[in-house]
């Protein structure tokens, strides 16, 4: 039996890197169970059945800390600052945005975001924008981390088990993972932002975080099965693999191309009978691509 590998881990891959086309992607098999809403309802309507109600605006509890309201004066000013005043505005905001999910709104007001971002966009670390990260990939906007970990942990009480992240990027969704999860194994395709995250997680020293260099398509089989796997990318359909590691009881959370042709964010809960699927809101990610480069 192989030992899990330890943070950081590279996985062993000889193949090629990859064209820059994405290849063909097995469709999800015909025993899925899709349920969608009715018919004549568009997209936006669909999010209300899994979308908590909005949250109240009183102070949240973070551990023996409580999150104020701050000045919409105060801003980050470089990377060496102490963030924990506009670290608390963001939670506030996400909590005003319907993130109800408290051990989610603690862990954004733990995670650093300005240290996943170059330093010139320091000052814009904590508004709710996505910013580039280099290599023609982006850091996800706050509301959108928030809100696909708070689908991932949807009917759990306490931390998930192992879940599994498709695409690495600069490293900030799996540090703010890794405190609502018992272990996390986080995979990126492209050597310098795999690189990049390893930089950048350096400082935070969190044991149950495992990042691989590897093809995402794949999964990562050797820490199968996962209670949760979510997706930085997004594919005409979800790898037959993904659904292969994914614990009865779990739950997928990634951006999926409609058959309208748009994306949108697609949530799968895998039973004894099979997979349920619930299309949710549109959202925009970068495309899912095979291979390593």
């Amino acid at each position: 039996m192989s030992q899990r590998p330890g943070f950081p881990v590279k996985l062993d891959d000889t193949r090629k890197p990859a064209s820059g086309r994405a290849a063909p992607v097995k469709p999800v098999p015909a025993k899925v169970v899709t349920v969608p809403p009715a018919a004549a309802k568009p997209v936006a309507a669909q999010t209300r059945a899994l979308k908590p109600a909005p949250a109240k605006t009183a102070p949240l509890s973070m551990g023996k800390a409580l999150v104020q309201p701050v000045s919409a004066a105060a801003r980050p000013l470089g990377v060496g600052l102490d963030s924990g005043a506009v670290r608390a505005r963001m939670v506030q905001k996400l909590a005003e945005q319907g993130i109800q999910d408290k051990t989610v709104l603690a862990a954004m007001g733990q995670v650093e975001r300005h240290r996943f971002v170059e330093s010139a966009l320091a000052n814009q670390a904590y508004e709710d924008t996505s910013l580039p990260i280099g290599l023609g990939q982006t850091i996800s906007k706050p509301n959108v981390v928030a809100r696909m970990i708070e689908l991932l942990r949807l009917g759990t009480t306490g931390k998930l088990g192992r879940v599994l992240e498709i695409g690495t990027g600069c490293g900030y969704q799996a540090a703010v993972l890794s405190h609502v999860a018992s272990e996390v194994y986080s995979i990126e395709r492209l050597r310098g932002l795999h690189e990049k995250a390893r930089e950048n997680l350096r400082h935070f020293r969190l044991a149950n975080v495992h990042l691989i260099f590897g093809d995402g398509m794949l999964g990562y089989p050797k820490g199968a099965p996962y209670a949760g796997i979510i997706s930085a990318a997004g594919g005409d359909a979800v790898p037959q693999a993904w659904l292969d590691q994914l614990a009865v009881g779990g739950r997928l959370v990634a951006p999926t191309i409609t058959p309208a042709g748009h994306q949108a964010l697609v949530v799968m809960l895998k039973t004894e009978q099979g997979i349920e699927r619930s299309v949710l809101e549109a959202v925009h990610f970068v495309p899912l691509k095979s291979g390593i480069a």
